[in-house]
């Protein structure tokens, strides 16, 4: 006996209907759809500096942003004061005393006054306390007058090595130098801190010069006390000067090769300025 036939209105078997060697038939446009979303997705997912914008814009509320920034602001404004008056007593010892240390920190704290004021111009705009482009933009700066700064330092001290520059010693100098290592430090560790909740570098540049004048506040007792006891040490001061000028310019160097590139990613992210 013969099989019964299949019935007419049966749908038939795509495998056994499709023809060998044919395409697989298409996936619904839905489906098309969706793969289409989900390779995009992956494709063009992007990360808060594609934004233009900082990390800690995924970390800090905005209330808590804000609150920061002004700390930031205050922060600068107390640096400026407490180090433009260092810089004046500083620059006093240098004359009288002929120490290249005492010049050198002194020109450092007339940098420190110059990079808290870059960093209030950095947050001075409430709406671009998250904006990448002008966080770029302050380093860029700093790393120049870093640059320019050291310069000048560095000069200096080869002047009063060369002409066998003594420096003098007395109370004056040592009252500088302690009130100036310590201010400077504490100065140094706020910024740290604040620079780290906000992810700026500005402001953890700003930390660095103030480490760097109250390492140089210190430098200048330790080498005003080894000539007093030792003369023929004359060169140490003359020596940290030119120690400290090179530090500035490497840390200038270093920061105008990172932020150089990132300011010109981000230049078309302006939304803030």
């Amino acid at each position: 006996m013969e099989p019964p036939a299949a019935p007419l209105d049966t749908t038939p078997d795509p495998a056994i209907v499709q023809p060998p060697g044919a395409n697989p038939p298409a996936a619904p446009r839905e489906q098309q759809q969706e793969q289409l979303r989900i390779g995009e997705s992956g494709q063009f997912s992007e990360g808060p500096e594609d934004r233009g914008l900082l990390e800690s814009s995924m970390r800090l509320k905005p209330h808590e942003a804000q609150s920061y920034r002004k700390k930031a602001l205050w922060v600068s404004w107390v640096s400026i004061i407490v180090t433009l008056a260092l810089a004046v007593a500083a620059f006093t010892v240098s004359v009288m005393r002929y120490s290249a240390s005492s010049f050198g920190f002194a020109f450092d704290a007339t940098l420190d006054v110059l990079s808290s004021a870059i960093v209030l111009w950095r947050y001075s705009n409430a709406a671009a306390v998250h904006s990448a482009h002008r966080e770029y933009m302050a380093c860029v700066i700093l790393g120049v007058i870093f640059l320019l700064s050291s310069i000048c330092i560095v000069i200096k001290a080869i002047h009063d090595l060369a002409k066998r520059v003594l420096p003098e010693v007395d109370d004056f100098l040592y009252s500088v130098s302690v009130l100036s290592g310590i201010l400077c430090t504490v100065l140094a560790v706020i910024k740290f801190m604040l620079g780290k909740v906000l992810t700026s570098r500005a402001l953890i540049t700003d930390g660095f010069n103030s480490l760097v004048g109250g390492i140089m506040g210190f430098s200048i007792l330790l080498s005003a006390e080894v000539f007093k006891h030792n003369s023929s040490v004359w060169f140490l001061d003359g020596s940290i000067g030119v120690l400290i000028g090179l530090t500035i310019s490497a840390y200038g160097i270093k920061l105008l090769i990172d932020m150089v590139p990132r300011v010109r990613q981000t230049r078309h992210y302006e939304m803030f300025e």
